[in-house]
């Protein structure tokens, strides 16, 4: 009886298993007949565009703007240190440690500054980038529908493909004309 319950599963899989790979094949040749499959770096078409060229050196410049004010207080913790370590063994006991305590609380604001600053514009990038990439999945669907592709695939979920059907550079230029 064991045996009889263990068998029964393999004997409904073992027909089900030879029919795909028998199968198979000559379904996905049928499909691809007459077919047209298309792909993209969706990365680099999005990445490649006017606007996101623009939109990321405004980013990048307040980036830069915060980085400064951002060393600005570093340095001004670093020499804060500096100060209370030469003085140390001649201030007062109380006034080293209220000066301590100001080095502390204003090292702890320092740190959640940089995190707040980090978060915000972490959150600013994938907005751009969010928006920018609407855009061109509405771009994309548009050109598939133009040259009949039955479908579009990103690059990177396939290990091979033909260059030939390479759609990122049609995408992007699609892109800009239609985004000025």
């Amino acid at each position: 009886m064991w045996l009889t319950i263990f068998w029964r599963p393999r004997t409904i899989w073992l027909p089900l298993v030879l029919g795909f790979f028998i199968c198979g094949p000559l379904t996905v040749s049928s499909f691809a007949a007459g077919k047209q499959i298309g792909f993209i770096d969706i990365q680099k078409a999005v990445s490649s565009t006017k606007e996101w060229k623009t939109s990321f050196n405004k980013f990048k410049l307040e980036f830069t703007k915060e980085k400064k004010r951002i060393n600005a207080r570093e340095k001004k913790i670093k020499k804060m240190l500096e100060e209370l370590n030469k003085q140390s063994f001649v201030l007062d006991p109380e006034l080293k440690r209220k000066k301590e305590d100001r080095l502390r609380k204003e090292k702890i604001a320092f740190e959640r500054y940089v995190q707040d600053q980090n978060a915000e514009f972490s959150k600013k990038e994938k907005e751009m980038t969010q928006k920018i990439l609407r855009k061109m999945m509405d771009v994309i669907k548009k050109i598939g529908k133009e040259k009949s592709y039955t479908m579009i695939l990103e690059q990177k979920v396939v290990l091979y493909h033909d260059k030939g059907n390479d759609l990122t550079k049609i995408a992007t230029r699609t892109y800009d004309r239609t985004n000025k």
